[in-house]
């Protein structure tokens, strides 16, 4: 017997905001960024009033400064351009941008920066801004969680012969002035964080219209606006979600675990860091046991250990109860996505670990929509293919398997303990 849909009041009860669903998109599947990346070039070029890009990494390889050189383009041609990238994933690059933007009107902020050494000190340093958006002229936005870097480039490990596993859409509808929303919202969160004294003495010597002033501090709020009505009777649904540090904490969360309790038939999720809370780990084992084919993509190609141990100490758990664990090899995974039977998906930025869910600012699109969900199914399934299956638990048996799930939990409340979180995971 398959659970039933939650309604309104159990989202309330569970302090989740229920996700804002309209009809009338036109969302189409993007892989990595040799798929994304022309996709975007195209829209810069055709933008004609404004573009808002949001990014943890804005690196300065090929790929992304053909990106940087379209939104120079796009700026000098008059269109309003408004960058925000994070402080920590794109602290290397920083002044390689604001070089490069010296002498073009594009409008650069930076979200938390850590270019001070008191700036490390502050306990909200480690709550990023890990979202991947950008928006052109209210109508096309793009969702990710690909980064503006090279699909063979990666930070920690350098150049390699195979792209990183990694998925976007592309959304041309209602649902766009969702995502404009919270692009806005943390471009503004970014531009007051350094300069609020500026501001209020421009408005209180009358140099800057309250009027302007209040449109700032209302897209501080970071929260995205309910989209128009369906103008379209297209049967594509789809949602905006985000998770902030105001009133949508837990809100992908549970997106996640409220579609993983009505699954009847598969759940499939790539992750390439998976350390989830109890609630969630509880729905994955209720729903293997339940018959549901539950499988998880995580990351064989290491980026960092203590992200793979993390996810391996949950490995005997998640597989007594019947969950099937590849580990995907050919390339670093970075994809971000999860479906559930034939009619739901999500795509974003998300991980599944404390720092997505609790702590950096996230975005990810629902979709419920038969087709799209057929051809992420397809593009999952290869991936699975040249995966390879967990047979064997990778960590020791006996005290060193609790040792290492012990250490992995210090290690994790520790952090959470740090940022300021002090709930329970």
């Amino acid at each position: 017997m398959s659970p039933t849909p939650a309604s309104p009041l159990e989202w309330a009860r569970a302090g989740v905001p229920e996700p804002q669903w309209t009809g009338g998109n036109r969302v189409r599947l993007l892989q990595g960024g040799a798929e994304l990346f022309p996709a975007m070039l195209s829209a810069l070029a055709a933008a004609r009033h404004e573009i808002w890009l949001a990014t943890y990494i804005l690196h300065d390889d090929g790929a992304a400064q053909e990106l940087v050189r379209a939104l120079s383009a796009a700026a000098r041609r008059g269109v309003v351009v408004r960058v925000v990238v994070d402080g920590f994933g794109s602290i290397q690059t920083l002044p390689r941008l604001r070089q490069w933007w010296a002498d073009v009107p594009v409008q650069l902020e930076v979200f938390r920066p850590l270019e001070r050494w008191w700036q490390w000190m502050r306990p909200g340093h480690l709550r990023r801004l890990h979202q991947k958006l950008c928006v052109v002229d209210e109508d096309l936005a793009f969702v990710s969680g690909i980064n503006l870097i090279d699909d063979c480039n990666d930070l920690q490990h350098g150049w390699s012969p195979n792209p990183r596993l990694d998925f976007a859409v592309e959304i041309r509808g209602p649902l766009a002035a969702a995502v404009r929303q919270t692009a806005s919202a943390v471009w503004a969160r970014a531009r007051l964080g350094h300069d609020w004294r500026r501001e209020v003495g421009l408005l209180v010597r009358g140099e800057r219209p309250v009027r302007e002033a209040l449109d700032l501090l209302r897209n501080v709020s970071g929260r995205a606006s309910a989209p128009a009505p369906d103008p379209l009777p297209q049967p594509v649904r789809a949602a905006f979600i985000v998770r902030d540090n105001l009133g949508q904490r837990r809100a992908i969360e549970g997106s996640y675990v409220r579609a993983i309790r009505m699954a009847t038939r598969r759940v499939d999720i790539a992750c390439p860091y998976f350390y989830p809370g109890r609630a969630f780990l509880r729905t994955l084992r209720h729903a293997a046991r339940r018959g549901v084919q539950v499988r998880l993509l995580l990351q064989g190609k290491i980026d960092f250990r203590i992200a793979a141990l993390a996810a391996r100490v949950l490995y005997d758990e998640l597989r007594s109860h019947g969950v099937q664990i590849y580990e995907y090899t050919p390339a670093f995974l970075h994809a971000k996505v999860a479906l559930v039977d034939d009619h739901w998906a999500t795509v974003g930025s998300s991980n599944i670990d404390p720092m997505s869910l609790l702590l950096n600012l996230e975005a990810n699109v629902v979709v419920d929509d038969p087709q799209f969900v057929q051809t992420l199914a397809e593009r999952l399934e290869t991936a699975f293919a040249a995966a390879s299956v967990v047979q064997e638990p990778p960590v020791n048996a006996g005290w060193r398997r609790w040792l290492a799930r012990g250490f992995v939990a210090w290690c994790a409340t520790l952090y959470l303990r740090l940022a300021g979180f002090a709930g329970r995971y």
